[in-house]
């Protein structure tokens, strides 16, 4: 199999892992109209491990796959462009930091990509909603699913820096 052909391979399962993890177990928000789940720490995962690539591809088109097959449609255009700069902007940071993939600036990028959601949101809630007020309500249940993908991240990259696999350079 060519290289070309193992990345597309590779950039689609990890799509496919975005979409499946937000969309395993979720826990609806009524001030946001959205739900809590564990797909932003797949995505901070996919952007550390894999760059901003394929971060990006994975974290917008699985965020927003997801969305549409659970009936959050005005939600998909929105989250698009939302994940998408989330999974850039943490994979961008990453590329800076070490290659344990734990150090100081991988937690600085996660952390800049959960608060980067939830300010996303809040301004496309504000579209959406038609409210500043009304979108507000949401800030901080976005906060709580952002940050939450970071402690989700932070035993997930414990266990794969274990592995001999991610001891290579994949980016």
């Amino acid at each position: 199999m060519n290289t070309q052909t193992k990345d597309i391979t590779l950039t689609g399962l990890l799509i496919a892992l975005v979409a499946a993890a937000t969309m395993l177990i979720t826990i609806p928000v009524p001030a946001t109209e959205g739900f809590i789940h564990a797909g932003d720490g797949v995505i901070f995962f996919v952007s550390v491990y894999f760059g901003r690539r394929k971060g990006a591809l994975a974290a917008g088109i699985g965020s927003a796959m997801a969305d549409l097959l659970l009936g959050y449609t005005m939600w998909i255009i929105p989250t698009l462009l939302v994940k998408s700069l989330m999974g850039y902007l943490v994979g961008a940071v990453a590329e800076k930091g070490t290659r344990n993939h734990l150090g100081m600036v991988d937690m600085i990028g996660v952390s800049l990509g959960a608060v980067w959601m939830a300010c996303g949101y809040l301004v496309a809630g504000i579209f959406i909603k038609g409210s500043l007020q009304v979108a507000l309500t949401g800030l901080p249940w976005d906060l709580v699913q952002g940050f939450g993908g970071v402690i989700l991240f932070v035993p997930v990259a414990l266990a794969i820096n274990k592995t001999r696999f991610f001891n290579q350079q994949l980016h």
